[in-house]
């Protein structure tokens, strides 16, 4: 195959892939739901081989289960994913909240401001998928900050287990209102340049999502956690 063949093969699987991961982490594609290569391959116009490749991305991702001579399958939602996850996650953002701090770009600034005042338009609105839209763009925003890309999507993979957790049991009563503050916390450290106190609020953010976590785990459907 030559090497532009290789070039587009690679777009396909790629699109195939991204499409793919954003239904399961959105579930459109729920728990369980079987990934039929022919059917996939007819939507997007290409062959088997970019499937085959995506799912298997899929897979190393923990997000489709492969059982050979059986097909491929959403995987569950793991509880050990999820807690593993999180322990990532604060891992790498509290670091990161504290190397923005100290960068403090004019940049960043403006973005994370912008981003809170939207956050405050979408309670107002009630529209809570927006706002946790602008709560992962948040995140994004403090992270992109400090230029480590492949760290980035590895907490992007990491982050996948919880994604799906959240979609599946939404925070009700005051916990968004109490999201936004936390937000406000982490972000007016940031501004200040502080970069002790900015992880600190990120820490403290990050602990209470853990809490909300393990009370989303014990209120999930048990046929959708493992």
């Amino acid at each position: 195959m030559s090497l532009q063949a290789q070039s587009r093969d690679l777009l396909k699987t790629d699109r195939v892939y991204l499409i793919l991961r954003q239904r399961i982490r959105d579930l459109e594609l729920p728990p369980g739901a079987p990934l039929r290569k022919e059917e996939i391959a007819a939507e997007f116009a290409v062959s088997r081989a970019p499937v085959s490749e995506a799912i298997a991305r899929l897979a190393e991702e923990g997000l489709v289960d492969v059982f050979p001579q059986h097909g491929s399958f959403v995987a569950e939602i793991r509880s050990a994913d999820v807690r593993e996850g999180l322990f990532i996650r604060t891992g790498l953002e509290v670091e990161a909240c504290r190397r923005a701090a100290a960068l403090r770009s004019p940049e960043l600034c403006h973005a994370l401001t912008a981003n809170l005042e939207a956050q405050e338009a979408a309670l107002a609105a009630g529209d809570l998928h927006r706002f946790y839209e602008l709560d992962e763009a948040l995140h994004e925003l403090i992270f992109g900050a400090i230029g480590h890309t492949r760290a980035m999507r590895f907490l992007d993979s990491a982050r996948a287990p919880l994604d799906r957790m959240r979609r599946l049991v939404l925070p009700q009563g005051e916990r968004p209102q109490a999201t936004l503050r936390e937000h406000r916390w982490v972000v007016d450290a940031i501004l200040t340049g502080d970069p002790e106190l900015a992880a600190a609020a990120m820490r403290a953010h990050l602990n209470t999502v853990s809490e909300t976590v393990e009370e989303q785990l014990r209120a999930a459907p048990a046929e959708t956690i493992r």
